[in-house]
């Protein structure tokens, strides 16, 4: 009789809970799903879902052991450095098998007038020259960064409000959540007479129409790098992820 397996999806993008969704069909494999709760009102699959910080390494570590986890796939996003390296640390101390899901980084058209940085603070330094109006799609955590620069306007779209104790850029907060489409994009990068977009590489279809839209309009765009992946297997897609899943149950 095969022994049923449990595995552990951080979650945090759309990938993520939809992987969460097919692995719950697999015979013989408990789906646990996480999410660190920064969302309100997240995509939350029918399955056992936790939410909230694990309490770093130490905590991670317990409660794969707790919860006696077989398999740890991190899907969450391209920037959430932190839970990446702890849950990379974490899974190999315990010996657990690991996989990241990690969608791919938009690529650079010969169209595109992209200005590629490292760094947020890189952004800001050589923003000034640039515009007078700004759109900021980065998210709500990095604004702060942006408030340094009082003589320039921002258009911020994000999906949960900034921080009441947060320092805000001066300009107009717009709540939304992808996916977009072009024509939509299109419209608000006119709408606000925007002349330049800082945006963070986080790839897939939700919001690459922004990218779309400042190719047509000659926008260009700051365009924030992936930071250094951590070591581990990954795959692109979820099919990937899901093949790897069957593939340990039938080789464990």
């Amino acid at each position: 009789m095969v022994k049923t397996k449990r595995v552990l999806i951080l979650g945090g993008t759309d990938q993520g809970w939809q992987l969460a969704v097919q692995a719950a069909t697999i015979p013989k494999l408990e789906v646990f799903f996480s999410l660190a709760g920064r969302t309100r009102q997240p995509m939350i699959p029918i399955i056992q879902t936790r939410i909230g910080g694990f309490g770093g390494i130490p905590g991670l570590r317990d409660y794969l052991q707790q919860e006696k986890i077989d398999f740890l796939i991190n899907a969450t996003h391209p920037f959430a450095t932190q839970i990446s390296q702890n849950a990379a640390i974490a899974a190999s101390s315990l010996v657990i098998p690991y996989l990241r899901l990690l969608r791919p980084a938009w690529q650079k058209s010969e169209q595109d007038n992209w200005i590629e940085v490292e760094s947020y603070e890189a952004a800001v330094s050589i923003l000034s020259p640039l515009a007078q109006r700004v759109f900021l799609s980065i998210g709500r955590q990095e604004l702060a960064i942006f408030s340094t620069l009082p003589d320039r306007w921002f258009l911020m779209r994000m999906v949960e409000p900034p921080s009441l104790n947060g320092f805000l850029p001066q300009g107009k907060v717009l709540l939304a959540r992808g996916p977009f489409d072009l024509d939509e994009e299109r419209s608000l990068l006119q709408t606000y007479k925007i002349e330049v977009i800082v945006s963070k590489n986080s790839g897939g279809n939700a919001t690459y129409p922004k990218i779309l839209a400042a190719r047509e309009l000659g926008i260009p765009v700051i365009m924030v790098q992936r930071p250094e992946l951590e070591r581990g297997e990954t795959v692109a897609e979820i099919k990937e992820a899901i093949t790897w899943l069957k593939n340990k149950l039938e080789n464990d």
